[in-house]
């Protein structure tokens, strides 16, 4: 039965969104497959070097962190070597989580606020822009921003503005619920937070997370969970090298699972 309202929903043009259980117009492919173009990574000319664990909570950046004042990373984890790793490079770390007391990593340069990122600024929450204004930095300085906050980042970046997206020279952000990016309601949220990033940045590095297997459908893989590396526009130095995937930097995220490589709609035209 299940399988035959499936169907008659994929006919009409719709899919049944198996996690909540309602039916939603399905995403324009051509529309999809434009985002996820729009989102290959691209050379830079700057090597990639990793921060944080071999492991879930490691990230590749570009090897362009000299003179970057602050990283801000919203969402406490039971690690923190990402953030550590920016303070032993004598970075300002500030980091936000309203389910956390304290981060489980101890540093002189760690600034811990016990409040969620998010669209508005209240007792619990607060947004990007006064979390930042707020911190009593340099006027201008470059910061670099690290993201993981299960789902809630695409309404984060919307409600950023356009002065603050400027002042990070490096975004490294986790995406969950790519899988949805076939829904139509859910590809309008998240293909404009995109495009929000991509008026000033330019991706360039992406790692699939292998907690969750890719949605394959209409000849695209999409896996739900990915990190995605922006450097700001103005640092680009474009080359032809060429990127390869995984990346020998690249690690699993979690160790008991099978590993996942980056499909290749992700970064090769077809």
């Amino acid at each position: 039965m299940k399988r035959l309202v499936n169907n008659i929903f994929y006919g009409l043009g719709y899919q049944l969104n198996e996690r909540y259980k309602f039916a939603t117009e399905t995403t324009n492919i051509d529309k999809l497959q434009e985002i996820i173009h729009r989102l290959h990574p691209i050379p830079v000319g700057k090597g990639l070097i990793r921060l944080g664990p071999k492991s879930d909570g490691g990230y590749l950046v570009p090897d362009d962190l000299k003179g970057i004042e602050a990283c801000f990373s919203p969402g406490v984890g039971i690690v923190s070597g990402f953030e550590k790793d920016c303070a032993d490079m004598g970075m300002k770390v500030y980091l936000a989580d309203n389910s956390v007391e304290t981060p489980t990593v101890f540093s002189r340069q760690f600034f811990f606020t016990k409040k969620h990122i998010g669209v508005t600024t209240s007792d619990d929450f607060m947004t990007l822009d006064d979390w930042v204004h707020g911190s009593l930095l340099e006027q201008g300085s470059d910061l670099l921003l690290q993201i993981d906050i299960e789902g809630y980042e695409y309404e984060v970046f919307l409600s950023a503005s356009d002065v603050m997206m400027r002042r990070f020279r490096i975004i490294v952000a986790e995406f969950h619920d790519l899988d949805q990016l076939w829904n139509r309601p859910f590809f309008s949220l998240a293909s404009r937070a995109f495009e929000k990033i991509l008026q000033t940045h330019s991706c360039v590095h992406i790692h699939p997370n292998n907690d969750r297997s890719p949605i394959i459908k209409g000849g695209l893989e999409i896996p739900p969970v990915m990190e995605f590396t922006f450097l700001r526009t103005d640092r680009i130095a474009r080359c032809s090298s060429t990127l390869l995937f995984p990346n020998p930097l690249d690690c699993d995220n979690i160790s008991l699972k099978p590993s996942l490589s980056l499909p290749t709609c992700w970064y090769q035209s077809h």
